[in-house]
């Protein structure tokens, strides 16, 4: 499932991408068969519930899934490195970092609680060969006094030392200071107030657009991706059912799981009740479909195909669905099947409250 927009080479090209958990009933698929373009100088946004993948794709981009996890097929070429896949030891690590940045969901787990921030930013330079350590700390300071701290005592200062909010924006210092070539952000706002949250994120499109990155960033926010990404991956049941250019997405949601999510956002104007959650449950590790679609159980579209074959992969323009639905034209109603959930306008998923803050459009500035 792949597309290149405005004839951009991609900087990460993701084919085949399949990770499987041991368990004692096997190995059974956490992600399957993910194709995905990471275009270079553009940000990409991996929506999607609780379980649905996201974060075993993003370690996959660092070829850190960990035991009883594997990648069983596919590969990540990134530009300048080759597939990182096949990468091993030393090769590896000097990867991680100087290539691929990447911020935690939870900041604490890349910090040492015993060395102060400084000796880690060293640490972090040392490990990787940089020459200018006095520039590195600058570097640093910058970073840090533009996300709205005083680098000078973050840098003085031990993980304890430092609130949740804090210690995030350090972990997105350490990602960023390196000048990585890709960077991944796992949940990057999700310690953050509202108003730190719109700073971050400003700061985040600002780098990114400063030093031509590739950037992904994982989350359950869709006002997060509204905000920052000029692409969007939605997924479900480790695969990837819509992608395309972030606001279009948003707009002309074509996937029933899409439109689902959307229809889910509460808002800040209007009747509570017009949020209507999704029936159903995402499907765990041990009750992903082994063939079919992974969405029908929870479909208003579901058909007797999407039992037995996976989705077929339909391309409009810049956007791809993997939909037996919308191959058929099944958008509107047909036969006595229902039709599917109305687009939801972009102004209410931009303005809408999420779990972690408001936003009030991409042109808006804290």
């Amino acid at each position: 499932m792949s597309v290149t927009p405005e004839k951009k080479a991609p900087g990460v090209r993701v084919s085949g991408l399949s990770v499987v958990y041991r368990t004692p009933a096997g190995e059974l698929p956490a992600i399957s068969g993910i194709d995905l373009e990471l275009v270079s100088g553009t940000i990409t946004g991996v929506v999607g519930e609780s379980g649905s993948g996201k974060s075993t794709l993003a370690l996959s981009l660092l070829n850190a899934v960990q035991s009883p996890g594997r990648i069983s097929a596919g590969s990540v070429e990134i530009d300048g490195l080759g597939d990182v896949v096949r990468l091993r030891g030393e090769e590896l690590r000097k990867a991680r970092g100087r290539h691929i940045g990447y911020v935690f969901q939870a900041a604490q787990n890349s910090l040492n609680p015993l060395k102060t921030v400084g000796k880690q930013l060293l640490d972090l330079g040392r490990s990787h060969d940089v020459a200018d350590l006095r520039g590195l700390v600058r570097d640093a300071k910058d970073l840090l006094g533009r996300m709205g701290m005083d680098g000078a005592r973050v840098l003085d200062s031990h993980q304890h030392e430092l609130s949740g909010g804090m210690r995030q924006r350090v972990g997105i210092m350490l990602a960023l200071v390196l000048n990585a070539h890709l960077v991944v952000l796992d949940e990057p706002t999700t310690a953050l107030d509202m108003i730190t949250q719109a700073t971050i994120l400003r700061i985040v499109r600002e780098v990114h657009q400063e030093r031509g990155l590739t950037t992904l960033v994982i989350t359950h926010d869709l006002g997060v991706v509204a905000e920052v990404a000029d692409r969007l991956a939605v997924m479900y049941g480790g695969q990837v059912v819509e992608q395309g250019p972030t606001m279009e997405v948003l707009s002309a949601p074509r996937h029933p799981y899409t439109q689902g999510l959307l229809r889910a956002i509460p808002r800040l104007l209007g009747d509570i009740d017009e949020a209507r959650a999704l029936p159903g449950r995402p499907p765990t590790l041990g009750t992903i479909p082994a063939q079919g679609c992974v969405f029908r159980e929870r479909c208003v579209l579901r058909m007797d195909v999407c039992e037995t074959e996976r989705p077929p992969v339909v391309v409009s323009g810049t956007s791809i669905v993997a939909c037996h639905a919308v191959e058929a034209g099944a958008g509107a109603a047909a036969g006595d099947r229902p039709a599917a959930p109305a687009p939801v306008e972009v102004p209410e998923v931009v303005g809408a409250q999420s779990a972690t803050g408001v936003h009030e459009g991409r042109g808006e500035q804290p």
